[in-house]
C-alpha cells in the first residue's frame, strides 16, 4: 500500500490498486467519530456512446440512463432496501449522478466493516427486469416534471445546451421524458458492465479509519467476484466546436424578479504549456476578484439595486474548454449583462487582489481538512479529472502569482459566451 503525506494538512493519503483493477482511496482523520465511505464508477450523463464490453462497435443510450441506472441499483433481487439497511445501522445513505461520475455513499459511526461490505455488494449486483424498469420510468418522469417548473434549473440547463454545441454536456442530466421512456433493460446491462467494472470504479474512505483493515475488507469481497475482463472503456471522442451553439434566449417563467443567466466557454488549447490545475485556479481566481462577493463591482452594482443577492457561480471544466456559469436576479438582466461585459474588458488584475484572493483560497482548503465530508468531494473529483489525488494543492496555490497570469491574458478568450434570461410571465 502506498503512503504519501498531504502537504500542511497534517493528514495522509492511504492507497491501493486491488488484482481486478479497482482503487481505493484512504484518507484517515484523527479525532473523528464518523466515517465517510463513497464508491463510484467513472460514469456520468455523459457517457452516452460507447463501446460495450465484448462488443466492437459504438453504442448510442438514451439520454439519462446513468441516472436511470443509479434509482435501480436500489432496487435488489432479494428485496433488501439499501436505504433500511443502512438506517438500521445508524448510517445515512444516498447516491448522486453528475456528467461524469455516479456516486454511491454512506456515512455513520459504527458498524464500519458490515457497511462497507454492503456498499459493495449492493451496487454490484444489479438487478434489472422489463417490468421494474417500466415502473421506474414514471417515477423519473415525474422528477424531470418538477425540474422543469424550476427557473434555476431552467436557466442552468438552458445556459448549458445553448454554450455546447456537440458535448453531451448540454443535455440533462437526469435525461427528457422521450428519452427515459426509451431506455431499455439491455440498455442498462450494456452501461452496468462496461462502466462498472471495477477497473473503472474507486472507493475513497474519510474519517475514523484503519486504512489497513479497510483495505484488507475490499479484498475480501472483491475475491468473490466473477468478472468479464476489461480494459479502458472506449468512448467516443467528443470534438467541440470554440463557438456557442446560441448566443442569447429568453424565456417566460412563474418568477417575480428575473433571472441572468451569463455561461462563458473558455478554451483551455492555449495554454497547454502551463499546468492544467494551475489554469483553472487563475481563471477561477479572475471571476472571483472581478465578480466575486467582495468584489467592486458587486457593491456598486448592489448599490445602484441592480442585484439584490450575489452571484451564484458554478465552474466545469471540459477536455478542451473551461466553463464559468453567473446567475444572477435582477430587475434589469440586460443593463446587469452589459455592466459585466465592461467589467470583464479589462483582465487585469493587481498583485495585491491576487495575494489577497489565494489566502483566501488557502484558508478554506485549510478549514476543509477538517470536514471528512470535504475531504472526500475533493479526492473524488481530483480522481475523475486528474486520475489521481494531488498531495500538494497548497504549494500549487501558494506558488501562484501574478507574473504568471499576465502571461495568460492575451490568450483569455471570454468572446465565446451565451445569455438566458427568465423574465416573468407576460401579465404577471
Amino acid at each position: 500500500m502506498k503512503q504519501m503525506k498531504l502537504n500542511n494538512l497534517d493528514l495522509e493519503l492511504f492507497y491501493e490498486k486491488l488484482e481486478n483493477g479497482l482503487e481505493v482511496y484512504v484518507i484517515p482523520k484523527k479525532g473523528c467519530k464518523n466515517t465517510y465511505v463513497t464508491y463510484s464508477t467513472k460514469y456520468g450523463s455523459r457517457d452516452y456512446e460507447f463501446v460495450p464490453i465484448g462488443s466492437k462497435s459504438m453504442k448510442t443510450t438514451p439520454g439519462g440512463v446513468a441516472h436511470f441506472l443509479e434509482h435501480k441499483m436500489f432496487e435488489q433481487e432479494d428485496g433488501t432496501d439499501p436505504f433500511v439497511f443502512f438506517s438500521e445501522r445508524g448510517a445515512d445513505a444516498n447516491a448522486n449522478t453528475n456528467y461524469r461520475k455516479t456516486t454511491y455513499l454512506y456515512s455513520g459511526t459504527k458498524f464500519f466493516e458490515e457497511n462497507l461490505k454492503y456498499l459493495l455488494q449492493y451496487v454490484e449486483s444489479p438487478f434489472f427486469t422489463d417490468e421494474n424498469v417500466e415502473k421506474e420510468k414514471g417515477i423519473i418522469e415525474q422528477e424531470i416534471m418538477m425540474y422543469e417548473d424550476s427557473p434555476f434549473t431552467k436557466a442552468y440547463e438552458g445556459v448549458l445546451y445553448n454554450l455546447f454545441v456537440e458535448d453531451p454536456m448540454k443535455y440533462p442530466i437526469i435525461g427528457t421524458v422521450k428519452s427515459v421512456r426509451s431506455i431499455t433493460k439491455q440498455d442498462l446491462y450494456d452501461c452496468y458492465h462496461t462502466f462498472y467494472h471495477p477497473s473503472n470504479m474507486f472507493v475513497v474512505i474519510t474519517g475514523k479509519v484503519d486504512p489497513y483493515e479497510a483495505v484488507k475488507i475490499i479484498q475480501g469481497v472483491e475475491s468473490k467476484r466473477s468478472i468479464l475482463s476489461s480494459g479502458k472503456v472506449e468512448k467516443k471522442r467528443i470534438k467541440e466546436p470554440q463557438k456557442v451553439a446560441k448566443p442569447y434566449e429568453e424565456t417566460h417563467m412563474n418568477v417575480v424578479i428575473p433571472k441572468l443567466t451569463i455561461g462563458y466557454k473558455i478554451p483551455l488549447f492555449p495554454f497547454q504549456k502551463m499546468s492544467r490545475r494551475k489554469v483553472l485556479h487563475y481563471l477561477m481566481m479572475l471571476f472571483g476578484i472581478k465578480l466575486g462577493p467582495v468584489s467592486l463591482f458587486q457593491e456598486k452594482v448592489k448599490q445602484e439595486g441592480l442585484m439584490t443577492t450575489d452571484f451564484s457561480f458554478d465552474y466545469i471544466d471540459t477536455e478542451d474548454y473551461f466553463v464559468i456559469l453567473l446567475i444572477a436576479e435582477t430587475n434589469s438582466p440586460d443593463q446587469l449583462a452589459q455592466l459585466i461585459k465592461q467589467e470583464l474588458s479589462n483582465l487585469e488584475i493587481s498583485e495585491a487582489d491576487l495575494e489577497r484572493k489565494k489566502k483566501t483560497i488557502i484558508s478554506s482548503f485549510l478549514f476543509m481538512s477538517d470536514n471528512i465530508y470535504q475531504l472526500n468531494e475533493k479526492a473524488m473529483n481530483n480522481i475523475i479529472k486528474y486520475d489521481t489525488v494531488n498531495c500538494d494543492d497548497y504549494g500549487e496555490i501558494t506558488s501562484l502569482n501574478i507574473g504568471e497570469y499576465q502571461k495568460m491574458i492575451p490568450n483569455i478568450q471570454l468572446e465565446n459566451h451565451s445569455i438566458y434570461v427568465v423574465l416573468p410571465n407576460e401579465g404577471a
